[in-house]
């Protein structure tokens, strides 16, 4: 079964960029910046990746994306990413980034995204690698704040694909933001946002009626409401599902209790995603194999998933029957 994993062609739809700030390139940043951080080597940066929450993780990834300053930092955590795509046979993908969290640090908007624009570039020529950008606000920040950045990302819209909404869940629901994503979806952006990883069920009607999402990232709480699950099912609305965040976080109890497989049984576009594999413990083939490890997940549902990973993503529809026929031939 891994080896069927490695081989399946896959998108990921649900990567933070700076959730990919391995421990190395961290030390390595903080050394070439002159960045103070609170380890002496790059194990004790690893044994710091211990959280017990989303806040706890969300506290050392914030402090982490501190080492990242110059364009060229953008462009080595991009492109380190991108590399591992092409280990695991990641075709294509769509990256989440979140400039406030460097704009806030006095990092030029531009600096952020022509670094990480770049390397997406160079992997599409280089390694074959698709992809598209998604600019995400920080939902613990306020609407006006997410206005400003909103306003930041015209001169880039060739360069940005859509707009989500992650941080912190509980506390901060999508109909704070209700005014931003329509200003966003008139401007012509896709929509997606964060809803019913920690939040329940109730942030997930929210995402749809109020921020008018095309996808759901984690949703994994839709199966409280029936009404929700008939409707998601309906409408085909994917969920991005990050199984290993999903038990490092302790959104699930352990990965043998995780509802992706009764969700895909029923009819829910699921697809199987990192999120923030240097933090969570693994890219996208260890979720993978995670699932087949503690769900004994069955060949046909690895394909079904490998499927959906397209279906949910904004190719072409001429380049998503490329790959799912891809699959298939599996």
């Amino acid at each position: 079964m891994k080896d069927l994993i490695q081989k399946l062609p896959k998108a990921e739809l649900h990567l933070h960029i700076e959730g990919s700030l391995e421990p190395g390139l961290m030390f390595d940043l903080a050394l070439k910046n002159s960045i103070s951080i609170p380890y002496k080597s790059v194990e004790e940066v690893r044994n710091a990746y211990n959280f017990t929450s989303l806040q706890s993780f969300l506290d050392i990834y914030y402090a982490g994306a501190n080492v990242l300053i110059t364009e060229s930092d953008f462009f080595d955590l991009t492109w380190a990413y991108l590399l591992t795509c092409k280990a695991q046979n990641v075709v294509h993908t769509e990256i989440f980034f979140d400039p406030q969290t460097h704009t806030n640090r006095g990092i030029a908007f531009k600096t952020v995204v022509e670094g990480i624009t770049k390397a997406l570039q160079k992997a599409e020529k280089e390694l074959g690698i698709s992809s598209f950008l998604i600019m995400c606000f920080l939902r613990h920040l306020s609407e006006a704040e997410a206005f400003e950045t909103l306003k930041q990302s015209l001169p880039f819209k060739d360069k940005i694909l859509g707009i989500g909404l992650d941080s912190s869940e509980v506390g901060h629901p999508p109909s704070q933001f209700e005014r931003v994503f329509e200003e966003a979806r008139k401007i012509g952006y896709k929509i997606v946002a964060h809803a019913g990883e920690e939040g329940d069920s109730s942030y997930i009607w929210e995402a749809i009626n109020l921020l008018h999402v095309e996808r759901i990232d984690h949703g994994i709480r839709c199966d409280e409401d029936e009404k929700l699950l008939d409707f998601i099912i309906k409408k085909q609305i994917p969920l991005t599902v990050c199984p290993l965040s999903n038990v490092k976080l302790r959104a699930v109890k352990s990965m043998d209790q995780h509802n992706i497989l009764k969700l895909l049984h029923k009819g829910v576009l699921v697809t199987v995603n990192s999120d923030d594999p240097a933090y969570f413990g693994g890219y996208i083939n260890e979720n993978y194999e995670a699932l087949e490890e503690n769900l004994h997940v069955n060949k046909e549902e690895l394909k079904t998933l490998a499927k959906n990973s397209f279906k949910a993503s904004f190719l072409s529809e001429e380049r998503k029957r490329h790959f799912i026929e891809l699959i298939a031939q599996y």
